[in-house]
Parts: C-alpha cells; structure tokens; sequence
C-alpha cells in the first residue's frame, strides 16, 4: 500500500440554478490518490470536472462528504485555514498559466515560497532547480511574454511545485499548447509524479496524457468510473473514450 496524500469520500456539491432548482453536479465522488500516483479524469464538456478539481483543492466546499489532504480532513475549516492548506500542500496547474507577467521565471518561481516566509537566498536557490528540472534553466531571467506558449506552462509547473506540494491538480494543462510542446509537458507531468513522488489529478480532453497516468476515471453523472485507455482508444473533445 502506497501513502495517500488526496481522499474525496462520498463528495456531492450541489448547486441552486437560476429557476431555483438544485443540480446535483458530483454525486457521492469518492477517490483516493497516492504519493507517486498520477490519475487522469476525462469526461463531457460540463460533466463538473473542473467543479470536482476545485473541491478536491480546497478553492470550493462540498455539500456534502469529506476532502482530506495529507490525512487532514478539511470539513469544517475557515477560508483562512483552507488558505493556508492550498499554499502548503497543492499545487496548481490551470489551461492558462496566470504568470505574473511583470516578474521573470525565476521571480514568477520564487513567489509562492516568500508568501510562505521562505528565505530569499533558499527560494531563489529553489526556484532554480524547479526550472532547471522543467528544462527552462537557460531561460530563468525572462519575462513571460519573452516565452513561449510551452515555456510558460512549464514554469506555472515549476511554480506548483516551488512549495514542495504532496498534491498537484492540472486543469487541461496542455489545451493551449501545439502538439510538440504538449508532449514535452505531458512527459513532464509523468516524470513528476512517479520520479518526485507528487500524487497527481489531472483533468484531460488528451488521450496523449491521460495514456501517461496510473489510472484513468472518467466523470458520468456526478460519478467516477473507470475509464481505462487500451491500444488504439482516443478521447474526443466531448471526453468520450472510443
């Protein structure tokens, strides 16, 4: 058995539509991710697949059922206490990178460690070795508009990790990438998870990636199920496995 650093435990989040109805939007998720493991989630464009990562990342409460991270469950914590969890143990990788565009890679790096209280000398020693690992050490001291598309992404990777999180959540992280930098990336997340340890959910439309993970679910009707990935199966821009 594997360490868990990610548990949803019988998840519902409910949402009141404009009519006044309630939509059910993830319906007794359950799902545990190990350290080292990497778990590809697919599924219809408005299944509730980026609803499930911001409830497994602490950014959206469930109506009901428990998140825990790191084996602390988060039910009934503050905003500020959510806070501090997200900053201390998950990382985040969207479809678009959100680099602060004044500051350069490193800075861009080095960030999230002085909100921590890092030293500056330790985080910016960090921060270089996060690049160097993402393959962008040559390029630490350009600002993001000097990147391009692929670079950019590999240093909002290189930011999630600047804080050492047990847990990484990817949103379509290669949807705006050209297919030779969206393979780099995709290599890139596989080398996190299973040579650095880091449990790992990635949300996907890309059957490239999602064939790179441990396990592949795919979200139906508020539900995980198993979606494994044979030989010679895609995932259309639906989601759907064929």
């Amino acid at each position: 058995m594997g360490v868990s650093v990610l548990e949803a435990r019988d998840v519902v989040r409910e949402f009141r539509g404009g009519d006044g109805a309630l939509l059910r939007v993830l319906d007794g998720v359950s799902l545990t991710v190990e350290a080292g493991e990497m778990v590809a989630v697919v599924g219809a464009s408005g299944a509730g697949k980026s609803t499930l990562l911001h409830v497994l990342g602490a950014l959206d409460r469930p109506t009901r059922g428990e998140v825990r991270v790191g084996g602390e469950s988060l039910a009934g914590r503050s905003d500020e206490a959510l806070a501090a969890v997200r900053n201390r143990a998950i990382g985040f990788v969207f479809q678009f990178h959100h680099l602060l565009r004044e500051f350069s890679a490193l800075e861009n790096v080095v960030v999230p460690q002085r909100i921590l209280g890092v030293a500056p000398a330790e985080a910016a020693a960090r921060a270089r070795h996060l690049l160097d690992l993402v393959g962008l050490g040559a390029r630490a001291h350009h600002r993001p508009a000097a990147l391009s598309g692929g670079e950019q992404q590999r240093t909002a990777v290189a930011r999630a990790l600047a804080v050492g999180p047990s847990v990484l959540l990817a949103d379509e992280p290669s949807g705006n990438l050209d297919h030779a930098n969206a393979e780099r990336l995709h290599d890139l997340f596989a080398d996190v998870a299973h040579r650095h340890g880091t449990g790992m959910v990635v949300v996907t439309h890309n059957r490239s990636l999602a064939a790179r993970a441990d396990r592949v679910l795919r979200l139906e009707d508020g539900r995980l199920v198993p979606a494994e990935l044979a030989a010679g199966e895609t995932v259309d821009a639906a989601g759907v496995v064929a």
